[in-house]
């Protein structure tokens, strides 16, 4: 399989995204967070609400998107019609993130098991792929499994770019397992290693998400923000990029 890194559409929506942590410094990630005799690598992010807000609104504004007043939340939603690669362009926009930010450690949330099952085939075949367009940076994905919980330990640990792809299911079924103590953690809860990475959520199909259980579910991951791509969103929260039904046949994307 080729993948093709110069379709325009899909680098806007990468740039969108990038572009809202402007000014953020990359070295402010290499600070190491102790814990006990573990450290843990968190995302740290050194820019204000306030530079976030106004990138935001400069690129809605380029985007010719209806600005939005509502970033202190640091949730956003980018759409993207069915069948444009929205796997392909989040996933590239994490290499990015980590490039531009040092940022390591992202959680893909994923409604259903087809979907997550979909998302580690996508980060199968990509591996040549992006060991090319980022000089091979070392990388680790997975998908997030209760009864292997010392994944989590080695997710917060890791100095590495850190990829955990998770199901609503398994956080909100399994949470029995996320926040009981464990011996081979020092006793500490599993999601607490989670809090302290701040990591950044990738939300794919978040409409199936918006549950009260849920979104509660998803405050306690600590995240340093969130990116939410959809073709349908529900709700909309700070959009930055949109690529609708007419302008993906416009470009002949979809029949």
């Amino acid at each position: 399989l080729k993948f093709d890194a110069n379709q325009g559409y899909q680098i806007d929506a990468i740039k969108s995204v990038i572009g809202l942590f402007e000014g953020q410094n990359k070295e402010a990630s290499k600070y190491i967070a102790g814990n006990g005799i573990l450290g843990i690598y968190p995302n740290v992010l050194s820019i204000s609400k306030e530079d976030i807000l106004e990138n935001t609104k400069r690129i809605q504004e380029a985007n010719d998107i209806k600005t939005d007043e509502n970033v202190q939340d640091l949730d956003f939603s980018i759409e993207m019609e069915t069948g444009t690669g929205k796997t392909y362009v989040y996933l590239r926009t994490i290499f990015e993130l980590n490039r531009n930010y040092g940022w390591k450690k992202f959680i893909i949330l994923v409604p259903s098991v087809a979907i997550r099952e979909g998302v580690i085939k996508t980060l199968n075949i990509t591996k040549d792929h992006f060991a090319d367009l980022y000089n091979g940076t070392p990388y680790r994905y997975y998908e997030y499994q209760s009864k292997n919980i010392s994944q989590v330990k080695h997710f917060a640990d890791s100095s590495n770019l850190e990829i955990m792809v998770m199901t609503v299911g398994a956080f909100n079924k399994d949470s029995n397992v996320l926040y009981s103590e464990r011996d081979q953690m020092q006793g500490e809860q599993p999601i607490s290693y989670i809090q302290k990475t701040n990591p950044i959520l990738i939300l794919d199909e978040p409409q199936n998400m918006e549950g009260e259980s849920t979104k509660k579910a998803l405050e306690n991951f600590n995240s340093l923000l969130r990116l939410r791509y959809s073709a349908t969103h529900r709700n909309l929260y700070n959009l930055v990029y949109q690529l609708a039904p007419y302008d993906a046949y416009q470009l002949g994307l979809v029949k």
